[in-house]
């Protein structure tokens, strides 16, 4: 269904929200993978490890930055998302109960479906006023077409019909393959819309709120909260993956290791989703969910450190 003009805006702003989970993170990751990568491929960061700041010391600002974008993202993850997406659904929801002309488009056929009919119009302004109209709908067994200078519409007495008022126009009746038809000349015509029976709206997992979430049985909603907690901790847990994962060596291409990132940006969030799927099928137990993701990459992430910082060289050594 498409949306009146003033309510576009509105869900694009709702629908920016929704997204924002998603970027923050990402985005976080790779900037660091950046700023770090360069910092080693001009050999800024040998000089940086001369003077006594080694990988450790980044740690310090990078995880004020993080922690405090991961609170801006749990807390659209956990409260303002889920409202946006019901939000979403009330607006469809309203727009099938109103036929608004604005949302036609000028120049193109639209099949006005509770009408049985199809309206053209040539001209649409933004009061929603139509120029050189052309509607055709079928009664029964025959077939009426109406062609008029200005159309618009106007709420009847009953909420649940409007009316398509058209001026300055004629209106041809006939059964098609017969010869009789009635042409009638009007100076005004209405046809009565029924709008489309609507349903109250049913919200999804995704667009409860918090409390619904807490001390429930249902699988689908244990698996929806352990997802929503899952963004500001993957947050975190990117960060501290991120910095040895930019370490490069000073001829490396720029782009080297953000290849590499992204593919583990992409395996986290994937394993992530494969796990809430599994929550919601039971096909594993809630208290494992998804949290084994977070202790994977975590483990990752320690691997990777430890051998940036030679542990991995000591351990091995020892054992022999």
């Amino acid at each position: 269904d498409k949306l009146p003009k003033d309510a576009v805006f509105h869900v694009m702003a709702l629908t920016s929200l929704q997204y924002l989970t998603i970027l923050i993170p990402i985005a976080l990751f790779l900037s660091i993978m950046l700023a770090l990568g360069r910092l080693y491929r001009d050999s800024e960061m040998s000089a940086l490890m001369a003077c006594g700041i080694g990988p450790a010391a980044l740690y310090r600002p990078l995880s004020l930055l993080a922690v405090v974008l991961a609170l801006i993202v749990g807390w659209l993850a956990l409260d303002v998302s889920p409202g946006a997406i019901y939000k979403i659904q009330l607006i469809a929801e309203e727009t099938k109960k109103r036929l608004d002309l604005r949302v036609l488009e000028a120049g193109r056929f639209i099949n006005l479906g509770q009408a049985d009919a199809v309206m053209y119009a040539e001209t649409i302004t933004e009061e929603g006023v139509l120029g050189n109209v052309f509607v055709q709908r079928a009664d029964g067994a025959d077939v009426e077409v109406i062609v008029a200078s200005r159309a618009w519409q106007v709420q009847s007495e009953d909420a649940n019909v409007k009316i398509l008022t058209f001026a300055d126009g004629r209106r041809y009746k006939g059964e098609p393959g017969q010869p009789e038809f009635e042409i009638v000349s009007f100076e005004e015509h209405g046809i009565p819309y029924a709008l489309p029976d609507t349903r109250p709206v049913e919200m999804k997992p995704e667009s409860r709120p918090l409390l619904d979430l807490l001390g429930t049985d249902d699988p689908e909603l244990k698996a929806e909260f352990q997802w929503r907690l899952s963004v500001p901790l993957a947050t975190l847990i990117l960060t501290v993956i991120a910095v040895p994962l930019s370490r490069s060596q000073p001829r490396q291409g720029r782009y080297g290791g953000l290849a590499a990132g992204v593919l583990v940006y992409i395996i986290y969030v994937d394993l992530l989703a494969a796990g809430k799927v599994w929550v919601e099928r039971e096909q594993v137990p809630p208290l494992l969910g998804v949290w084994w993701v977070h202790a994977l990459f975590l483990l990752v992430g320690g691997i990777l450190l430890a051998r940036q910082f030679g542990y991995m060289n000591r351990l091995i050594f020892r054992s022999r």
